[in-house]
């Protein structure tokens, strides 16, 4: 094709993109009222092991969700169900991100608790990530960070929807020439995600709520999830929204003077992916730090580090940390309504992780097995 031709298509294809967009805004609009777990009488809970270390961490946070849960379990309150077929190999094998037989067996569950997936470089085979949170719109990916030597307690609610990751594999180029790639920001998308924020700051006694953002480069999608998050914080007297851009807000995690401050963040999708890494290293590494992707109907659990195929390939696997699995498994505990057990095994995370530590995994054959940590946090509860 010459460039008229790419140009045309281009432009034909952003026509598409825009029209699903406004679509999918709409249907925002209309949204169902969010799942109470007090009134369902039964609550699901998928287990999916993923690729890489996922399984192998997976199977202990399987004995101690079991554990936790041993009473809802027995009488049928709580179901635990496998969900197989989300690996690379079948993904691949099939060309899509997250096969529609996996799918339909997780919308068949309330809750999922997954271990990591990988993502190919390159190609266009969407991360199973994404397209989970796009198809169960898992629109509040929510990470609690705590140094609590340091006066650290941070939540970071990450927009989960949209940004540059809702089009990320459907950008346009001409080839040897450009490439473009898409963001997006709607108003209801941002809306929910600020409320979200906002009404974890009323409810948990905080006074502010910082807006990460790069709005004085990206004045369209930043600007108005700026003003949208300000419109929001109008209905929250007594909590202040304090505007940060996303480059100064990565300096000032690692700022001891100033760290302490930050209570909530709220923040579009890709800086909320970059800075809340960085904040679980501050607390201990990204094995230590626990993910929760909730929607209205839906919600995921994971583990917020990726695969680790170098673990595999040097034969370390059984070395893999489970503390960030674990983290979201008391997250998920404390979604579907048992604040009391969650509360319990918080704590025996922390004492195993924070305080006692006398075992602890590196990630090498020096430190302790993922099941012998599992041992020692379940020796806690």
């Amino acid at each position: 094709m010459n460039r008229e031709e790419y140009i045309d298509k281009a432009l034909n294809q952003f026509r598409e993109l825009l029209t699903e967009q406004l679509e999918r805004n709409d249907r925002m609009k209309n949204a169902t009222a969010p799942k109470d777990f007090s009134a369902v009488d039964r609550i699901v809970i998928g287990l999916c092991g993923g690729d890489g270390i996922g399984p192998i961490i997976m199977e202990q946070a399987e004995r101690l969700v079991r554990k936790v849960l041993a009473e809802e379990l027995e009488s049928g309150r709580v179901i635990l169900k496998t969900i197989e077929g989300l690996t690379i190999e079948n993904r691949l094998a099939q060309g899509k991100a997250v096969p529609e037989e996996v799918l339909e067996q997780i919308r068949a569950c309330d809750v999922l608790l997954k271990g990591p997936t990988t993502t190919p470089k390159g190609g266009t085979l969407e991360s199973a990530n994404v397209t989970l949170r796009r198809e169960l719109d898992l629109y509040a990916n929510v990470r609690p960070v705590q140094v609590p030597e340091e006066g650290i307690d941070w939540i970071f609610y990450r927009e989960n929807t949209e940004g540059e990751y809702v089009l990320g594999s459907r950008g346009v180029e001409v080839p040897g020439e450009l490439s473009m790639d898409f963001k997006v920001t709607t108003e209801c998308g941002t809306r929910r995600i600020a409320k979200a924020a906002f009404d974890y700051a009323k409810a948990n006694g905080k006074t502010s709520v910082a807006v990460v953002t790069k709005a004085n480069i990206m004045k369209k999608t930043d600007g108005s999830f700026t003003r949208i998050c300000h419109e929001v914080a109008a209905d929250y007297p007594g909590i202040e929204a304090e505007d940060w851009y996303i480059d100064i807000m990565t300096a000032n995690l690692v700022n001891r003077d100033i760290r302490s401050k930050f209570q909530v963040f709220v923040l579009p999708n890709l800086y909320g992916d970059i800075i809340t890494d960085e904040a679980a290293e501050i607390q201990g590494g990204v094995g230590t730090a626990g993910s929760a992707n909730m929607g209205d109907q839906y919600a995921m659990f994971e583990a917020i580090h990726g695969s680790a195929p170098r673990m595999i390939e040097d034969g370390l696997a059984d070395y893999a940390n489970p503390s960030s699995i674990f983290k979201a498994a008391e997250m998920m505990i404390r979604h579907i309504g048992f604040t009391e057990k969650a509360d319990k095994l918080a704590d025996a995370l922390q004492e195993c992780g924070e305080r006692e530590k006398k075992v602890v995994v590196t990630g090498f054959a020096d430190g302790a097995t993922c099941k012998e940590y599992a041992d020692y946090v379940m020796s806690k509860l």
